[in-house]
Formats: structure tokens, sequence, C-alpha cells
């Protein structure tokens, strides 16, 4: 476990692509165009909410989706649901970096599961899928027991 947090703590993965990707780009704007799409499932994307999911501070939030809006990868639309609201959307660019670092993940992957059995590639991604859910599981009751022990002292 503390070999898979320094690697992930080093973003290597993510360092990999802005690597392949160039263009000036840096972690940060994979982080916002990647919140961006996650967010876009479910909600609107706000610079507020973006902000929140990446636990930055808004004006942060609002100078990368800035810089961001300046390179054609994201876009600023008027909210459907509020007018008064700006939301941010991902332009063709943006799909395409998207899509660009998706198949720098799977890429990476594949080459380091390239030896294993099949058998054994199958069965690690019903596992890593399972053990994901579950630490999203455990973070999200994690962040509702924060919440209410903050509302208890207040």
């Amino acid at each position: 476990m503390a070999r898979m947090r320094l690697m992930i703590g080093r973003r290597f993965i993510g360092n990999l692509v802005i690597s392949r990707v160039g263009g000036g780009m840096e972690l940060s704007h994979l982080d916002v165009v990647g919140t961006v799409r996650r967010l876009q499932a479910n909600q609107e994307a706000t610079v507020g909410a973006i902000a929140e999911e990446l636990r930055v501070d808004p004006s942060r939030s609002s100078r990368i989706v800035a810089d961001l809006v300046r390179r054609g990868l994201l876009k600023r639309e008027v909210s459907q649901e509020d007018a008064r609201r700006a939301i941010v959307v991902i332009t063709p660019v943006g799909h395409d970096l998207l899509k660009k670092a998706d198949e720098v993940k799977r890429d990476t992957i594949r080459d380091i599961v390239a030896d294993w059995p099949a058998e054994d590639v199958e069965r690690f991604a019903e596992l890593y899928d399972r053990f994901i859910c579950g630490f999203d599981r455990r973070r999200q009751q994690f962040e509702i027991e924060s919440q209410v022990r903050t509302e208890g002292e207040e």
C-alpha cells in the first residue's frame, strides 16, 4: 500500500499524460477537465462545484477554469436551471484531451498486465472495481460523519 500511495502521490499516470499531450498542460488542468466530466454526469458544473470537488479555494478553481477557457478546453455557458448562474462545459478540444488521457491510462494498464494470464486480468478488474466502489462509499461516509461532527461542535 505504501508503494501505491507513493506512486499515486507522485501522480505517475497524470504526469505521463502531460508528457504525451504536451501544450504546456499542468496536472491541475487535467484535474479540472476530468472533474467537469464527472460533475456533468449528475449536475451542472460550476466553478464552486469544481472547487468543492477538488477541495481547492474557489478563486483557484476560477483561475484554472479561466486558463482552460483561454486554451479552448472549456467554455462558460448560462445555466438552464438558473440563468443567473454560469456553468462550465467541455469543448470538443477538451473532449479530445480526455480521450487522449484515457488512452494513455488504458495503454499504461495494458502494458502493466501484458504478461498476466487472461483470468488474472479479469479477476483483477473485478476486484479493483469492487475496491474502488467500496473506497468511494467509505469516503462518502467519512465526509458525512465529518460534517455531522462539525455541525455538532457549532
